[in-house]
């Protein structure tokens, strides 16, 4: 398996899990302004880590063929 496409994975399921909790804050928010801000910086993170891991992913080619001779 390639170093990017694991990578990518690791990045992917840091982004999901950081979204999911955006998602959390972002139901029990009161507004307060403290909270606004641990909600926008959760999901920008969030955001970023799974774009950037589905984009590593998507253009890492595997290349599992053997070597020509």
């Amino acid at each position: 398996m390639n170093v990017k496409r694991t990578f990518g994975i690791i990045l992917t399921v840091l982004g999901i899990a950081a979204l999911i909790y955006f998602a959390t804050l972002f139901i029990k928010a009161t507004g307060t302004e403290r909270q606004i801000k641990t909600i926008i910086v959760y999901g920008l993170l969030g955001a970023v880590f799974f774009f950037t891991g589905i984009g590593l992913i998507r253009n890492t080619r595997d290349d599992a063929r053997p070597p020509i001779e």
